[in-house]
């Protein structure tokens, strides 16, 4: 039976996920801005609809409230204050893992080197490892976010694998997202497996033009990776 040696993770929708509702960190963006609230946490989500831009997520904020004031004629709206009272009012300490995200990595520990590769920058990401008990449980940590190029860019699986000194073809990325995760992994040579946060039914499972060589319904089924693997 064949083995990988490093397995990197993803960590945000892939190994855990933010406990506080939508309601609550909506609600919240008002309240900081001091605002009177309009429409509803859907509307924010359906209008940030391209990826957030790591070196402005305020930017990238404001501009779907500028969207959400717009469909409810709210002129003259301090839409960057509101993207302000949303990011003071995420708490990133109220975050756990996703199902078989644990056993996934116990599992991943005992077949080889295992590391994480994520966009966010430390400042936000290492008080997660805290809560979740994470600190210090990787051989190597990349936190693209404080590095001049992110995931799909290859630098950030590139500066893991080199710290581990192992090659792409021998390495496995875990993330669940097409774009950053599956076409950033592959870009950079490493297999990836693909596990989206929110399907758990497998005809829900489409990765569209992009090919990981897994899909996964959850992490519970990390272990199976070690038996398709030819």
């Amino acid at each position: 039976m064949a083995s990988f040696d490093a397995i990197l993770f993803d960590l945000d929708g892939t190994l855990c996920t933010n406990d506080q509702s939508g309601e609550t960190i909506y609600d919240g963006s008002f309240a900081a801005a001091g605002i009177e609230r309009f429409g509803e946490p859907t509307d924010l989500w359906a209008a940030l609809d391209d990826p957030p831009d790591p070196d402005d997520p305020e930017g990238h904020l404001a501009s779907g409230f500028e969207r959400v004031a717009a469909k409810y004629g709210r002129d003259s709206v301090d839409t960057t204050a509101l993207a302000r009272g949303f990011i003071e009012t995420v708490d990133h300490t109220a975050v756990s893992f996703l199902p078989g995200a644990e056993a996934a990595l116990s599992t991943a520990r005992t077949r080889s080197h295992i590391g994480l590769v994520t966009n966010g920058p430390e400042r936000r990401q290492s008080v997660k490892l805290d809560s979740l008990g994470l600190d210090g449980a990787f051989d190597v940590v990349v936190f693209a976010g404080d590095m001049p190029r992110r995931k799909p860019h290859p630098d950030p699986f590139d500066r893991a694998l080199d710290a581990l000194g192992v090659a792409p073809d021998s390495s496995l990325y875990v993330g669940n997202s097409l774009e950053f995760d599956v076409g950033g992994a592959q870009r950079a040579g490493l297999d990836a497996a693909w596990c989206p946060e929110d399907n758990t039914e497998a005809n829900d499972l489409d990765p569209g033009a992009y090919t990981p060589e897994y899909v996964l319904r959850s992490l519970h089924e990390f272990g199976e990776i070690f038996d398709a693997r030819p």
